[in-house]
């Protein structure tokens, strides 16, 4: 799903949530190639000139999330949970928890994940395999974060990510050496996620996604 559209969904999506009408929803999908730069994000931390971003097809996007550069692409699972907070927890609360979401998926698959002091996000050894950005608006959290399932790493040699020089960045398909399952990855984050936030988890197809 275009970066934007998926934006627009979630805006409203969190409006239906705050105001009651929908449940709290956890959105999964991919993204074209796109770079997506945070609230503390550099200009100068894209290190490509817009006319070859386009003749390679990469979008730019400027977000409300917290956090810096970033990518997104194929092959990469973005999960975008629309949460009620307000009872719920803290934003720091929040973040440790989808931190934990992500341990538990890549333990699912044998990589022992880490964390890493004071930098959000998730590491196998000393490369980044997953980042987190969120933003709480009016009490409802939405964006989230984005695992490196069977990305294409590349793209990430033309930004600084996350706004750290020389960061090494991996993903499930470099650690364990083979493709992996997509939907073998969504199951598990789906199935850690509920049991993190203490939500039971019912799916639905992408029409009961729309608002009304």
């Amino acid at each position: 799903m275009d970066y934007r559209r998926a934006w627009d969904l979630q805006i409203d999506l969190a409006r239906a949530v705050r105001d009651g009408d929908r449940p709290n929803t956890l959105l999964l999908l991919e993204h074209p190639p796109t770079y997506t730069l945070g609230r503390l994000s550099k200009a100068g931390h894209i290190l490509l000139p817009p006319e070859e971003l386009e003749r390679r097809g990469i979008t730019v996007c400027e977000t409300d999330r917290g956090g810096q550069v970033t990518y997104h692409g194929p092959g990469q699972l973005v999960a975008y949970p629309v949460v009620d907070l307000r009872e719920w927890g803290g934003p720091l609360k929040y973040v440790r928890a989808l931190e934990q979401v992500i341990l538990g998926t890549l333990a699912d698959f044998q990589l022992q994940g880490r964390l890493e002091d004071g930098i959000t996000g998730v590491w196998v050894g000393d490369a980044k395999i997953a980042a987190i950005g969120v933003k709480i608006s009016r009490g409802v959290a939405f964006h989230g974060l984005a695992i490196n399932v069977n990305t294409d790493l590349s793209y990430f040699s033309h930004i600084v990510p996350c706004g750290i020089q020389d960061l090494q960045v991996t993903s499930m398909a470099q650690e364990t050496g083979r493709s992996v399952d997509m939907e073998m990855v969504r199951y598990s984050l789906v199935y850690h996620f509920g049991r993190e936030m203490g939500f039971k988890m019912v799916e639905a197809g992408a029409e009961a996604l729309v608002p009304s």
